[in-house]
């Protein structure tokens, strides 16, 4: 049962870094929607460079599951902070985008309870190659 909560644990952390890194992807290749949003907010638009390095290093945390617990938590503020600009109660797509924010604050508050899981660069003694180890699988 612990392996099978570690990996549930590191594929939970990799799926909502992969959100978070995707986003910091998007700003940087694209960032006129954000800005464009951020000015309709009267919030300046170099802001989206901010946000683009937030999200980028809080993903990589997750990913390495070092500083995973406040990445997870500052995350669970973020996705609530910015689920008001999807407060548009007459659009029903931004409505389902404003509700998985708050879905995705819940699942960020769980892992920065429950921390990194034993699969994580800050649990190298008892990571993934010491399972391998302890399991004969390591090559």
């Amino acid at each position: 049962m612990e392996r099978t909560e570690a990996l549930a644990t590191l594929v939970g952390r990799l799926l909502i870094a992969a959100l978070f890194l995707g986003g910091a992807v998007q700003k940087a290749m694209d960032p006129t929607q954000v800005t464009e949003m951020l000015r309709g907010w009267g919030l300046p638009a170099g802001l989206v460079w901010v946000a683009l390095v937030y999200n980028a290093l809080a993903a990589l945390a997750l990913i390495a599951g070092v500083g995973a617990r406040l990445a997870a938590l500052s995350l669970a503020g973020y996705c609530g902070l910015t689920s008001f600009f999807h407060l548009i109660p007459d659009d029903p797509w931004q409505m389902t985008i404003f509700v998985k924010n708050w879905a995705i604050a819940g699942g960020c508050l769980i892992l920065a309870v429950h921390g990194p899981g034993r699969w994580s660069l800050r649990n190298r003694t008892t990571g993934l190659a010491s399972e391998r180890r302890r399991y004969g699988t390591d090559e």
